[in-house]
């Protein structure tokens, strides 16, 4: 194989049976790599624990291998989007909309005490629905949205690599695992179990305060539009959005190394994106926060699931069963109850919306129900895909190799460099 970039180039498969074998096997495919079986190490190298590696030496072991190129100060990292990956880089960025933002709630009131915060909309969610009540207080929707959204990017790719850099990646390497496609892949997933475990929790939250509370789907449509949002549901929004706007950032400028399934999460981020951004819009969002829901939890168990894998634990093979049930029912049962409640509650909506009048919060036109359909869809259409292949990860492991012959001698990691026994 050819070097182009610094990344290797993979060769054609000749078939589609050759290029999900390629997937199967490939270490660096986000979902069916992780679950490969692992190449037992020989009795006479065991795997370095705490008893024979400190964390300050994990920790400095796993940032040298990082793969992020050193930053050349924050107006460097500015200019090639590489605050991204620079967590330092990024805590100046907040920094010094914080320090804005309090000196002038500290300065404005002496010299211009009627002008509004111009930095407020950047920390906290704008646009009261005015007379609303301080004891239910609604919010809408308007266009200082984006910089609240633009600002917890900033936020989103700070605590993103200080988790994964400072914490995740010297775990994993005082655990004993060395090579840097795993350390990258274990800071990864360990990031998506922190970060869809709080939101999954927390969009059950909201859901309980809706009338959408367990997916009773015909309160999608009924009393539509849905302008007026809690201040959690909103807020609750907007950071999910500016989350995948962060995700697709790093895909698209190829700011970390790309996988062999670079194409199909890019159109997954952008299907989510486009899902949520056209919900926001046309006042859509209790099947929204639904879809939200059905995506996260599963999410979890499987980024969990990665996680034991990688570490080799007796565990895994527990955890990947709960993950595929967990999987089947929110990523299937539920996108398919939520694809059908479109198709056939869609209706439910009142004729009084059924028109398109955005200035009154109204979009519910016809073909707004295909439109509707099409983003859950295309979603549900990526997520067969990837169930394919974990069944057939769950058959070739039963059939073809036996549920006791787990472990392969002969793997290949492919993206990684041999393990250096010589790490103290």
């Amino acid at each position: 194989m050819s070097k182009q970039d610094g990344f290797k180039r993979r060769a054609r498969a000749g078939s589609v049976k050759e290029a999900l074998d390629a997937i199967e096997t490939d270490p660096s495919h986000h979902l069916a790599g992780p679950f490969r079986p692992q190449t037992p190490l020989p009795p006479d190298t065991p795997r370095k624990t705490s008893s024979s590696i400190s964390w300050q030496q994990a920790h400095s072991e796993a940032n040298r291998t990082a793969g992020v190129s050193p930053s050349k100060g924050l107006w460097s990292d500015v200019k090639t989007w590489k605050w991204v990956v620079h967590p330092a880089s990024s805590l100046k960025l907040l920094l010094i909309v914080g320090a804005l933002y309090i000196n002038w709630t500290l300065l404005a009131p002496h010299v211009a005490p009627d002008l509004p915060n111009p930095f407020e909309p950047l920390l906290f969610i704008s646009h009261r629905v005015p007379g609303s009540s301080d004891d239910d207080p609604r919010y809408q929707k308007g266009y200082l949205d984006f910089a609240f959204i633009a600002y917890h990017i900033i936020v989103w790719s700070f605590v993103r690599q200080s988790i994964t850099l400072h914490f995740l990646k010297p775990w994993a390497r005082w655990c004993g695992i060395k090579k840097e496609g795993k350390l990258d892949r274990f800071g990864e997933q360990g990031y998506a179990v922190v970060y869809f475990g709080f939101f999954g929790l927390w969009g059950l939250r909201i859901m309980s305060q809706l009338p959408t509370w367990w997916y009773r789907t015909e309160y999608f449509w009924i009393d539509y539009p849905h302008w007026d949002m809690k201040p959690e549901l909103k807020r609750y929004y907007l950071m999910q959005f500016s989350y995948w706007l962060q995700q697709l950032i790093v895909l698209a400028f190829r700011l970390e190394k790309p996988r062999m399934d670079y194409k199909e999460l890019v159109a997954h981020h952008i299907v989510t994106l486009w899902l949520i951004g056209w919900s926001y819009l046309v006042n859509l969002t209790l099947i929204g926060n639904a879809v939200y829901v059905s995506m996260d939890i599963p999410d979890v168990f499987l980024a969990f699931s990665k996680l034991l894998n990688y570490l080799q634990t007796e565990a895994k093979v527990v955890s990947f069963a709960i993950f595929v049930v967990i999987w089947t029912y929110f990523r299937h049962y539920l996108n398919l109850v939520m694809l059908w409640s479109v198709y056939s509650e869609f209706d439910l909506i009142p004729e009084s919306a059924k028109y398109w009048d955005p200035p009154r919060g109204v979009w519910m036109v016809w073909w707004m129900k295909w439109q509707i359909f099409a983003p859950i869809l295309l979603l549900q259409l990526l997520n067969l895909f990837w169930y394919y292949l974990v069944l057939r990860i769950i058959y070739r492991a039963i059939v073809e190799r036996g549920i006791t012959d787990v472990r392969s001698d002969d793997e290949d990691d492919g993206e990684d460099e041999p393990d250096d026994d010589k790490d103290d």
